[in-house]
């Protein structure tokens, strides 16, 4: 009995030995240094350096997520300077984060840091400079804000609102829920219609051309009659009319009113036009369209198509 227990003990020494062992040249290995110029690595450090990155994006997503909730119920701070906030703060928490994981993984000092980031300034100015200018624009965005979270906004044909500023691209809805991928070098550096920025009130441009033998105070009281009393535009300042010109086959008229709801401007000019349409031909204000008319000399034309044309000119006498 006392020869099983010494042999069994004998074994257990053996098996903790080895696994000692084995554990032992499993962490050499792991932390077994291997060195590229200024930088020094082991596998180690890369894990601990991994490790630390996926740490700081769950940290930079479950702060940003506090913050929003702490300063949502701020009613004073604008929308759109709260967006800003917990984004730089997300930048922020991430850049250091990922500047501590290059730190562990790679043992790098702020000089091997300033080398990486002049090894990538090459590659951008050489493949990713659009991408370069995107970012950049992105964060003047959100320093600058010429737009804002929930904007109205027009880029070339799309209109819609802005529901989110990215780093690289912007998100814009529109009636439709339609999303618009936007990189915000577009938004920067191209003509953007904001209808949400600075005042809220924005003045809406109505043109109508009406016959040429219309009467030009019956077209101007219609024109005011139609705006007043429409959803969404304002009383003061009072629509007016203004005589824009004599165009080729009418005359050219514009309607100007004022509403606090620039966002709507597509539903406004809608009920606008409703309501002239109907009072035009209430008070037969005739619209005119372009005419064109032919005539033929020197063409003989066939004995059965004159008889015709003989009786639709008389008709018309």
């Amino acid at each position: 009995m006392l020869v099983c227990m010494n042999v069994q003990i004998g074994n257990v020494t053996l098996f903790w030995d080895d696994y000692v062992s084995i554990l032992g040249r499993v962490w050499a290995y792991l932390t077994q240094q291997f060195t590229f110029g200024r930088i020094t690595v082991s596998v180690s450090s890369v894990m601990v350096g991994v490790v630390v990155f996926v740490l700081t994006i769950f940290l930079a997503r479950a702060s940003t997520t506090l913050i929003q909730r702490r300063i949502a119920s701020r009613h004073h701070i604008d929308p759109g300077l709260r967006y800003t906030i917990c984004r730089l703060f997300k930048y922020l928490v991430i850049t250091i984060g990922t500047l501590v994981a290059l730190k562990q993984a790679f043992n790098l000092d702020l000089t091997s840091i300033a080398v990486v980031f002049t090894a990538l300034s090459v590659g951008i100015g050489f493949g990713l400079q659009y991408i370069a200018a995107d970012i950049a624009s992105g964060f003047i965005l959100l320093f600058e804000r010429p737009i804002r979270i929930g904007d109205r906004i027009t880029i070339g044909e799309d209109e819609g609102d802005v529901q989110s500023i990215n780093l690289r691209t912007t998100v814009v809805t529109t009636n439709d829920q339609i999303a618009i991928i936007v990189p915000n070098s577009k938004l920067v550096s191209q003509r953007v219609v904001n209808w949400s920025y600075g005042d809220p009130r924005a003045r809406i441009a109505i043109q109508i051309g009406v016959a040429d033998d219309s009467d030009i105070d019956l077209v101007t009281r219609t024109l005011v009659e139609a705006a007043k009393g429409v959803t969404y535009v304002l009383p003061d300042p009072e629509p007016c009319v203004q005589f824009l010109k004599f165009g080729d086959y009418s005359l050219d008229f514009r309607l100007l009113v004022w509403t606090n709801q620039p966002r709507r401007h597509i539903q406004i000019r809608s009920d606008i036009n409703y309501r002239i349409a109907r009072l035009f031909r209430e008070r037969s204000i005739r619209i005119p369209y372009p005419t064109q008319e032919f005539l033929l000399k020197g063409v003989d034309l066939p004995r059965e198509v004159e008889p015709s044309l003989l009786h639709q000119r008389d008709g018309s006498d």
